[in-house]
């Protein structure tokens, strides 16, 4: 069965779902449910080592977990020395397990000889957790793991001064399901009110400092968004927003839409991770080349963006280096000029060169906005992209490249 068996846990309301907790055919098992975590995780490329699990109605806390990451040997594993609580626990008929939440407790430490550090971080949480039954350890299944993972607050403090901090962090994953089958899985990813103060930087790194407080980047205030939504059975990808967004900084965004990355090229691309293959061997290569063929083919592009807002960052800049140089900032540009072209050229292209040199000029006359976009006249295989590269002006055509500045 897929996720939509959580569903279930809406019995937990009803008298029912107490008579039935309360029966022996169904007593959860802490140490069950501990162990499947640690398999599933583990499929994942994580190694979990719980500590001893304990079970209160339908509660299971546990002492701390060991982190480490299968094949990865040079990282050093993590001891997460902390209660962990799994609320609302539920083993279902079909073996899979789900709980409304993992909540970890608030973290304050202190760090650093020659200069103290402060660290806490608040509201630690993961909701929506669900676990397939043993066995069923396809891609598609564990994506379905947990639904959001939050934190409150955090807040990094050097020799009692505020340096890093936050308001939160959330990443919610929102699952579509037809019948049983999942179909569609909306994400939505931020960090709210980071700031940063970097005027202490100078202290150790003068230069560095220096350049922070001429760039006015000493306090750096902003927000990063992510939303996206994926159709697994149309192989509809869109992410129509990844944005980093600072005051005094600018905004940088990435858009994309691709089409044809479904469940089955999904699955096919955790098959090829999940087997043991020996790249370094002619026939690990072969596989890989393969597979590579097979998703180029599969998946196609519908567009692409990459979008800079200027907010003074570039204008003050251009008058630091300009100000290095001796000279007023329209100067200083008129020199620097004629290196575009000459930085573009390398690559061999024309058709390149004359379209980023105007946009390129532009922006540095009066900064902006600078956008780098792709949008096929219809939806391009990557496959067909690779033999178009061949010919780079008609894969620029093919891609109906574009270059803007200000717009």
């Amino acid at each position: 069965m897929i996720r939509k068996t959580k569903t279930t846990s809406l019995l937990l309301a009803t008298g029912l779902a107490t008579l039935a907790m309360q029966l022996p055919a169904f007593a959860l098992d802490a140490d069950a449910f501990i162990d499947r975590i640690e398999s599933v995780y583990k499929v994942m490329g994580y190694d979990l080592d719980f500590g001893p699990a304990t079970l209160d109605g339908n509660t299971i806390t546990v002492d701390g977990v060991v982190v480490g990451f299968t094949g990865g040997d040079e990282i050093d594993p993590m001891d997460v020395d902390t209660v962990l609580t799994f609320e609302g626990v539920i083993e279902h008929d079909d073996g899979s397990y789900s709980a409304e939440s993992l909540r970890v407790p608030d973290v304050n430490s202190v760090f650093g000889d020659e200069v103290r550090g402060e660290l806490s971080l608040t509201g630690i949480v993961a909701e929506g957790l669900w676990l397939p039954p043993e066995g069923q350890t396809d891609a598609v299944s564990l994506m379905q793991t947990v639904e959001r993972v939050a934190t409150g607050p955090l807040l990094v403090k050097r020799d009692g001064a505020e340096v890093i901090k936050y308001d939160g962090l959330d990443y919610v994953s929102s699952f579509g399901f037809n019948g049983d089958d999942l179909e569609t899985i909306d994400t939505d990813f931020s960090i709210s009110n980071i700031w940063a103060d970097l005027s202490t930087v100078g202290e150790e790194e003068p230069e560095a400092g220096a350049i922070i407080e001429a760039l006015g980047l000493t306090i750096i205030d902003g927000n990063i968004n992510q939303i996206a939504t994926w159709n697994l059975v149309t192989g509809d990808f869109v992410m129509d927003e990844f944005s980093l967004d600072f005051a005094n900084i600018g905004a940088l965004n990435i858009a994309m839409d691709l089409r044809g990355f479904t469940a089955a090229v999904l699955e096919k691309i955790y098959a090829m991770q999940s087997e043991d293959i020996d790249f370094t061997t002619e026939e690990g290569q072969a596989k890989q080349m393969m597979l590579g063929m097979e998703m180029a083919q599969a998946i196609s592009i519908g567009g692409a963006s990459v979008r800079y807002d200027d907010a003074g960052l570039v204008g003050r800049a251009l008058d630091f280096f300009a100000g290095q140089s001796g000279v007023a900032r329209a100067q200083f540009v008129e020199v620097i000029k004629p290196a575009i072209p000459e930085m573009i050229n390398q690559a061999g292209i024309p058709e390149l060169t004359a379209m980023v040199t105007p946009a390129a000029e532009s922006f540095l006359d009066d900064p902006q906005s600078l956008e780098v976009s792709v949008k096929p006249a219809s939806p391009t295989s990557f496959l067909v992209l690779a033999a178009a590269a061949a010919n780079p002006a008609g894969l620029i055509k093919a891609l109906n490249l574009a270059v803007t500045a200000n717009q």
